[in-house]
């Protein structure tokens, strides 16, 4: 069953990934992130066709956190093209990734369970990148740092974080919480690479915090809890 369950996340994860690394090259940043993170809105919707509603606070902040993320992420006129679409794709099947997290991360230890769906997802890529494209190792060589860093930090830890955290989150509140690595871009851009903030960007951080807030707010007896 661990085997099973990771083959699942794998394969979530690698059409995920494969979608949006192709749709970006045919897109911008800013439309890529937009559209990656509707994932906050498919979430809950793929809950309604299983019959679990997120509730209206769950919805609410994801709607505010929608248009936070535009705010933030979109500086042009939205128009759809085939990038766009490809990463569109991508964004359902990163929705399916954490729905399926939130089933099975409770059952098994999150580093195997992470390790089996690293390990699928890696060796298809492997594969299809030798049957489609032409590896250079000599490029390879010369990008090595940042593929070190994008596979240990951003992939490895980052998502062996994700598993971890899921065992206790549930898919909806994993994908709006997610979603705020579009403010911590902006930040880290304006802490190391002193890129400036905009007042649309002030207010897309502080919209997409808002629904996160609104979505985790509760009330246990007769205190608040938030």
């Amino acid at each position: 069953m661990l085997l099973l369950h990771g083959i699942m996340a794998g394969l979530a994860l690698f059409v995920a990934s494969s979608f949006q690394q192709v749709g970006i090259i045919y897109t911008s940043a800013g439309k890529a992130g937009f559209i990656t993170s509707l994932y906050i809105l498919f979430v809950p919707a793929f809950g309604l066709l299983r019959r679990q509603s997120s509730g209206p606070k769950v919805w609410t902040g994801a709607i505010i956190a929608t248009i936070g993320l535009y705010l933030l992420s979109v500086h042009e006129n939205m128009q759809m093209d085939m990038g766009d679409l490809l990463v569109l794709i991508s964004a359902v099947f990163w929705a399916m990734h954490m729905i399926v997290l939130s089933y099975i991360a409770p059952l098994h230890d999150f580093r195997v369970l992470a390790f089996i769906q690293f390990f699928v997802s890696g060796f298809i890529s492997l594969v299809l990148a030798f049957i489609f494209e032409s590896p250079d190792f000599n490029q390879l060589s010369n990008a090595a740092l940042p593929i070190l860093y994008a596979g240990i930090a951003s992939a490895g830890i980052g998502f062996t974080l994700q598993v971890a955290g899921q065992r206790h989150a549930r898919a909806d509140h994993a994908a709006l919480i997610l979603s705020l690595e579009a403010v911590f871009a902006v930040l880290g851009g304006y802490l190391l690479l002193q890129e400036k903030m905009t007042v649309l960007d002030l207010t897309g951080c502080a919209l997409m915090l808002a629904g996160v807030i609104i979505s985790q707010y509760k009330k246990v007896g007769n205190q608040e809890f938030r």
